[in-house]
């Protein structure tokens, strides 16, 4: 299988939208956020709806590549978010960031195995977030696709690799329970995972795809496995 190279255009205007500074999003690090317009999932609970639809951006890759001029010595990293930011070649666009001395971390649902795979070979990423939206039982009512295989290829190849990364998992209880995050832990174990789990509690913004309201239910954290350290955010 070979990788689609149509959007290695740096005009294209891909890029949804820019936050300039963040303190929170990179360990650590302070960062930009570029956010990449389109995913092939659709969460229930994602609250960037506008974005995962959106088909087009208002900033191209050299409209980024000149904000990061501007930030050189100022900013230490870039996050590439989206929407899903692995939809997209984005080999040369992160060898430019390179050159202008940013470090790279890549939001993912890891379903674009093949794109990461190539980016972590190259040496272009510094740090990834990967996305454990369920377990395989519940993966496909919840992100309405069906890639868990092609996540968890990308799962597997991360733990291999030197990579800097973490796991997190987007909790709304009435769409997860302890048995299904049990069931997480348990695969993270069985796949040799010993870093920390990160459990991101659901945000109401008012605004999300499957319009969720706040969880009825709350899981009891106490019946959560102790195999693995979880921190919660």
């Amino acid at each position: 299988m070979s990788i689609n190279r149509e959007n290695n255009s740096l005009n294209a205007n891909v890029i949804y939208d820019l936050t300039s500074f963040t303190h929170l999003d990179y360990p650590e690090h302070l960062s930009c956020i570029v956010w990449f317009s389109g995913c092939n999932m659709r969460c229930d609970y994602c609250y960037n709806k506008d974005i995962v639809f959106a088909k087009s951006g208002k900033y191209s890759y050299e409209d980024i590549l000149n904000f990061l001029k501007t930030r050189v010595n100022l900013l230490e990293a870039v996050v590439l978010s989206g929407g899903e930011a692995s939809s997209y070649d984005l080999v040369l666009f992160c060898q430019k960031i390179k050159q202008l001395g940013f470090k790279i971390k890549l939001d993912t649902n890891g379903t674009n195995f093949l794109h990461v795979k190539e980016l972590i070979e190259l040496n272009l990423l510094d740090y990834v977030a990967l996305d454990y939206k369920s377990p395989k039982t519940k993966f496909t009512q919840i992100t309405h696709s069906n890639k868990f295989d092609e996540f968890s290829q990308t799962l597997d190849f991360l733990i291999k690799s030197s990579v800097e990364f973490e796991i997190r998992t987007t909790l709304h209880d009435d769409l997860l329970d302890e048995n299904d995050i049990n069931e997480i832990i348990i695969d993270l174990k069985n796949r040799k995972y010993t870093s920390k789990y990160f459990i991101q509690e659901f945000r109401d913004t008012g605004t999300n795809i499957a319009n969720l309201q706040r969880p009825k239910k709350k899981i009891d954290k106490s019946l959560l496995l102790a195999d693995i350290e979880i921190v919660y955010r």
